[in-house]
C-alpha cells in the first residue's frame, strides 16, 4: 500500500511539472527541443515526488 502512495505522488509531480513546463516553454528558446526538456523534467519530477514521499514519514 505504501509503494502505491509513493508512486502516485511521483506521477502527480510529473503531471504538474511537465504540464507547466510545456505550457510555458518557447520552442525557439535554447538549443534543446521541447521533447528533451519535457523528458528531463519528467524524470526529475518523478524522482523528487517519489523520494520526498518515501522519506517524509
Amino acid at each position: 500500500m505504501g509503494l502505491l502512495k509513493h508512486l502516485a505522488n511521483g506521477i502527480i509531480s510529473v503531471i504538474i511539472s511537465v504540464g507547466i513546463t510545456v505550457a510555458l516553454a518557447d520552442e525557439e528558446d535554447g538549443p534543446w527541443g521541447i521533447g528533451e526538456v519535457a523528458l528531463s523534467v519528467a524524470i526529475t519530477a518523478f524522482l523528487s515526488g517519489f523520494f520526498t514521499s518515501y522519506f517524509a514519514k
